[in-house]
């Protein structure tokens, strides 16, 4: 078995430093942030949505909406895994309606994930509009879908992936490409 080899794209440090630029571009963007949402794709990009809205709400002095989304159920590719999806918690504790909603996600590639988690907004209800925010955007899309927001784009071929560890849930903040 071949030993996988790993390549870190994104430290601590930069992390931060990423996340801070989004905030700034959302800013610069909207004037005052105050009547975004923020919606987070479990797992990473709730916590991703989570260290956003301090930014902001530190910087604009205003709450911001936030939630979890779990888009496992709308996936088109689950039928096809041999495991059965891990379904996650959703919850969106205010009414989508009208509001600009940023959806956050910590790698985009095919697009697919962003399909399904768009598909399940629509259940909740109809946004004014839905901006993406992804801390990496490593190509190779399959869709039609592109970020409003991205922390890093890092080119990739297709045999490798990205692996992005949050402080929350991975005890470190670091971002790798893995071969």
């Amino acid at each position: 078995m071949a030993m996988k080899r790993q390549r870190r794209i994104l430290s601590a440090e930069d992390m931060v430093r990423t996340i801070e630029r989004l905030a700034f571009e959302i800013i610069e963007r909207h004037d005052q942030g105050c009547g975004l949402a923020f919606i987070g794709i479990q797992r990473r990009g709730v916590e991703l949505a989570q260290r956003l809205k301090k930014v902001l709400e530190g910087r604009l002095g205003c709450d911001i909406l936030s939630g979890k989304l779990d888009i496992n159920l709308y996936r088109d590719d689950w039928t096809h895994s041999d495991n059965q999806p891990h379904i996650g918690e959703t919850d969106i504790p205010f009414d989508i309606n009208d509001k600009k909603i940023v959806l956050v996600d910590d790698v985009l590639f095919s697009g697919r994930t962003i399909r399904a988690a768009l598909e399940a907004i629509l259940d909740y209800g109809r946004p004014r509009k839905v901006e993406l925010l992804v801390l990496i955007d490593r190509g190779h899309r399959e869709l039609p879908i592109q970020a409003d927001y991205v922390g890093k784009k890092v080119q990739t071929a297709l045999g490798e992936h990205v692996d992005v560890h949050l402080a929350e849930l991975d005890g470190e903040d670091n971002a790798y490409l893995v071969r």
